[in-house]
């Protein structure tokens, strides 16, 4: 099972033909099909944010990738432990808060693999491999989860 960090949401929906959106958009669309997917209620929060504030998204056309992503992969919202995992993570793996949140409601949804250019590629926190879709070594660790 797999999640997506904000910043992939947001590469999927801004519109291009560089490199990091047909990833993202690839990656997406892969996951909805192998049904190995959960997203995070934060990260659609902090998607709808980042691209009506700062990418330049109408707020009608990124409610409509939040409800069409909503209707085909299931949504984690964070629960009262999930905050408890997070403080300890910060402490314990060095993680900012809003991304130790992400980290504690993905893997509560489980999620095996987090996809993120954020975090550091490779790391594994409590089970949760983070995963740069930008690199070739965490291409295959998505691609191999996707397949599971």
């Amino acid at each position: 099972m797999i999640s997506f960090d904000t910043s992939i949401l947001v590469y999927a929906a801004t519109e291009g033909t560089d490199e990091r959106h047909l990833k993202a958009a690839g990656l997406i669309e892969r996951a909805i099909r192998s049904q190995r997917c959960i997203q995070t209620l934060q990260s659609l929060a902090e998607f709808y944010n980042a691209t009506t504030r700062k990418a330049g998204i109408a707020p009608s056309r990124a409610a409509a990738f939040v409800a069409g992503w909503q209707r085909v992969i299931p949504v984690a919202a964070a629960e009262y432990l999930d905050l408890e995992h997070a403080i300890r993570a910060m402490g314990e793996h060095g993680l900012s808060f809003w991304d130790a949140m992400l980290w504690a409601t993905a893997r509560r949804g489980g999620a095996e693999v987090l996809v993120s250019e954020d975090f550091q590629d490779g790391r594994s926190i409590e089970g949760v491999r983070i995963a740069n879709p930008f690199v070739a070594d965490g291409f295959a660790v998505i691609d191999a989860a996707l397949h599971a």
